[in-house]
């Protein structure tokens, strides 16, 4: 696996790879790599010719200072995973090559991202935005990869592709759960073994809402079982439950209001903030 910590190389690289005709994908990450992540890598290198994996922890998409500071670095073990995996080239970044100077540049996008996620971190998307359009940028992918489990990401990242003329396909690879059905995350390693435990309520809140909504319960009843579930959990409280049309992110009040609904969930073990969803399909 061949490493880059500068743009320049990297993209030199990358032309030569291009001119011998070879397909190029994307999988973009802050690190602390899990199996999750490992699935995407292995959706690219089964479609690419030369997967390119990025490391880069965005401080611009970070709203809350401790959140970034906390949030775990393992660039060791990651890179031994990326090979393990058989990815083809590593893109580490450090702020000021991704940032030389303090940028300015700003996204708006509008009604989808002040609804869940952009109602509890504003300015975040725009974040996301600015580094995954610089990324783009820089290696040119012809296919790039996300997780479902940040699936209002995305949207706006779809978004973002659209407006601007990306000539990239977009993949979205469904959600790996752990056992329990706990959605894996970087974040959980921030987890105790008891908080671990607690966790599990939001994947068990979007079942059993999935299960009422198909029984034709309505979306105030359900808001209230599930707050009543999390109530029930020691360190656990919820911040947003919606469900949404996963193509515009409205928020919905039935099922029949979209071609495909997802139930959106948000919400803190102690400290820690975690996110899931599930489509109701």
């Amino acid at each position: 696996m061949k490493i880059f910590t500068e743009i320049t190389p990297l993209k030199a690289y990358l032309r030569d790879m291009k001119c011998q005709g070879k397909s190029v994908g994307l999988v973009p990450t802050m690190g602390a790599l899990h199996e999750g992540h490992l699935a995407l890598f292995r959706k690219s290198i089964a479609a690419n010719d030369v997967t390119v994996g990025s490391i880069f922890v965005n401080p611009i998409q970070f709203n809350n200072p401790g959140d970034l500071q906390h949030y775990p670095r393992t660039l060791d073990k990651d890179t031994q995973l990326l090979e393990s995996v058989g990815c083809d080239v590593l893109f580490a970044p450090d702020v000021p090559e991704m940032y030389p100077e303090n940028t300015s540049i700003t996204f708006d996008f509008g009604a989808l991202e002040r609804t869940m996620e952009g109602r509890f971190r504003p300015g975040h998307f725009s974040g996301v935005a600015v580094v995954v359009s610089k990324l783009f940028n820089i290696v040119e992918p012809d296919n790039a990869y996300f997780g479902q489990k940040d699936w209002q990401q995305f949207a706006i990242i779809r978004k973002l592709t659209q407006q601007l003329n990306f000539s990239i396909q977009l993949h979205s690879v469904e959600t790996l759960r752990a056992p329990d059905g706990l959605a894996l995350s970087s974040r959980n390693a921030r987890l105790n073994e008891e908080q671990r435990e607690y966790a599990t309520v939001f994947y068990r809140a979007l079942t059993a809402a999935r299960t009422w909504l198909k029984n034709g319960e309505t979306m105030a009843s359900i808001r209230t079982k599930v707050q009543q579930m999390i109530d029930q959990e020691p360190d656990v409280r919820l911040e947003y439950f919606e469900l949404a049309d996963s193509q515009n992110l409205n928020e919905l009040q039935d099922v029949k209001q979209s071609d495909r609904p997802i139930l959106c969930i948000a919400g803190y073990v102690g400290e820690v903030r975690l996110i899931d969803n599930l489509f109701i399909d």
